[in-house]
Formats: C-alpha cells, sequence, structure tokens
C-alpha cells in the first residue's frame, strides 16, 4: 500500500528526498493499511531537534472503539540527529520547506518520504502541466502505431 500526495509535485519544486520512520498507535497502522491517509495539507517541522508531521488526516479506525486516535494529531518522525542538523541547516535557506511525499509499507513497518522543497510560481505550475500533456500525447500517438 502506497499513499501519495499528489499535490507536493504540483505546488513544490522537490530538491532532495529521505526516508524516515514515523511513531503511530494501533488504530493509526490499521488505518493506512485500509489506506485512509490524506496527506494533501501536511507539512513536517523541526522543533528541539525533533521532527513532526502536522496536519496529516489519518482516519478512524471502525472497531477501534475507544482506543481509537485523533485524526489530526502531530506525529514524530524517526531520524538521526545527524540528518535532522543536515535537514535544519537546508530549511533554514530562504523558500524551502519540508512536506511528505508519500507513505508506505517497508517490512511491516510505515516510512514517509520526506522531501525538502521550494515552492512553485503560478507560471511554472502551468509549465508543468503543458509538459505532462506533451507527454501524454506523445505516448498515446505511440501506442497507436
Amino acid at each position: 500500500m502506497e499513499i501519495n500526495n499528489r499535490k507536493a509535485k504540483y505546488d513544490f519544486e522537490i530538491e532532495q528526498t529521505i526516508e524516515c520512520g514515523i511513531v503511530l498507535t494501533g488504530t493509526e497502522i490499521k488505518s493506512i493499511r485500509e489506506g485512509k491517509v490524506n496527506l494533501k495539507d501536511s507539512y513536517a517541522i523541526i522543533k528541539n531537534n525533533e521532527v513532526f508531521l502536522l496536519n496529516t488526516h489519518i482516519s478512524h479506525y471502525e472497531q477501534g472503539n475507544i482506543f481509537n486516535h485523533d485524526e489530526t494529531r502531530s506525529r514524530k518522525l524517526l531520524l538521526h540527529k545527524k540528518e535532522i542538523l543536515k535537514i535544519r541547516d537546508q530549511l533554514t535557506q530562504q523558500g524551502f520547506t519540508l512536506i511528505p511525499i508519500k507513505m508506505y509499507f517497508k517490512r511491516n513497518m510505515v516510512k514517509v518520504l520526506l522531501g525538502i522543497a521550494k515552492g512553485k510560481k503560478n507560471y511554472d505550475k502551468r509549465e508543468s502541466i503543458k509538459k505532462k500533456d506533451i507527454e501524454r500525447d506523445i505516448k498515446k500517438e505511440l501506442k497507436n502505431f
């Protein structure tokens, strides 16, 4: 199961990616296995030399009763201290932010692919749409032959 953040590549220009673990409760993992996650408006911050994922919406697990979790709570990401310091140095540059690109399972553990990204301007977004349209047309023409 792989949950992608489609808006990330449209709204941001991704400079570098980092794979990290995430601290979750039992009902959150069951909801992720069902694919009930929304990464659309989520982002990560560094606070007290720890990385936290904010605004990630993981829906309630239906059989979770009283043990269910808060849907949009902040979740701690697991990274080595050297990696966190390197990321913090890159984020101090103007315009860079930390966003989740996708969430996936790797050997029964949930991993988050974070991207160090810079926001796109409107004309860059139009350019990327135009490039996707051209690539789609080329694939369609090649398929017809």
